[in-house]
């Protein structure tokens, strides 16, 4: 299990993370996510043990991480933009991958297939594409007990992205590696994680189950009798949106309750729509302020 207690860091003068309180069970694929410079990185590099919080503990399987070769052992971190030297190919890349972990060239060779990987040309020539499929091979064949995934998505065509959640749940499902994951690419999240947490101001602004934060919210399409305004709705809406008679909102809060109060508004008619996690965080920064 990892445990964060209390976690602080800053910058200089800059607080990125003022408090993060945080369990993560063993097994699971946890989704991390919010606006630019939330500080999701920050906080996958705290994981990883690259970074130390100024206050706070963060406890992999009931140990500190920070400066715990044996534990870091356990983990990989795959950053936003992994760091190699110009001559670097990816046969050195397994080379060097196979003195830290059981390395499984089998499973590297694979996804090279897959992927169409070239093993002996410079990492440098490669497209942004190709580098984050390297690097995703490379993760998937150490086999960590944790995998931590910093913008995860990023650069993979459609075809690589559902090849990388394949391997990452086949991963999680015969090894229990436990996986965080950052990214901005919601939908692929929702498929693959079962947990989340929305970082906002340094601190957990909302998190749980990604079912149980669906279930709880509603989205409804609305006609009316006159032309539709935000004050003909005397309940929260975390989303209005209006054009002409024909009302758009999501709530937060059971269905039926929330069909009454509108049926209170004599509706020509009422249509339930189906929200995502997507939707979900763009209602949640829109309720912050980020969005207008």
């Amino acid at each position: 299990m990892i445990e964060l207690k209390n976690v602080h860091k800053s910058f200089g003068q800059k607080r990125v993370l003022g408090g993060i309180g945080l369990r993560i069970p063993d097994g699971s694929v946890f989704g991390l996510v919010g606006i630019n410079g939330a500080g999701k990185s920050t906080l996958l590099r705290l994981l990883a043990g690259v970074l130390r919080a100024d206050e706070g503990s963060i406890l992999f399987d009931g140990e500190e991480i920070f400066e715990n070769e044996r534990k870091k052992r356990t983990l990989f971190l795959l950053p936003d933009d992994p760091f190699y030297t110009t001559g670097t190919t990816a046969e050195k890349l397994i080379e060097l991958y196979g003195t830290f972990y059981d390395f499984d060239k089998n499973v590297f060779a694979e996804y090279a297939r897959k992927f169409s990987i070239r093993r002996k040309d410079p990492v440098r020539n490669f497209s942004k594409g190709m580098k984050r499929q390297l690097f995703i091979a490379l993760a998937l064949a150490c086999k960590p007990k944790y995998l931590l995934l910093d913008e995860a998505f990023d650069g993979l065509d459609p075809l690589a992205r559902l090849e990388f959640k394949r391997g990452l749940l086949s991963l999680n499902e015969e090894y229990g590696c436990t996986a965080v994951i950052s990214s901005h690419s919601l939908r692929e999240l929702e498929d693959i994680c079962s947990d989340f947490a929305l970082l906002d101001g340094g601190m957990i602004a909302d998190g749980g189950g990604i079912q149980n934060a669906l279930d709880n919210i509603c989205k409804f399409q609305i006609a009316l009798p006159h032309e539709a305004k935000r004050e003909d709705f005397p309940f929260e809406c975390l989303s209005f949106e209006a054009t002409g008679r024909v009302a758009k909102i999501v709530v937060r809060g059971d269905r039926e309750e929330t069909v009454k109060k509108i049926e209170t508004l004599s509706p020509l008619f009422i249509e339930e729509i189906p929200v995502d996690f997507e939707e979900l965080f763009l209602c949640e920064v829109k309720a912050r302020g980020y969005l207008q």
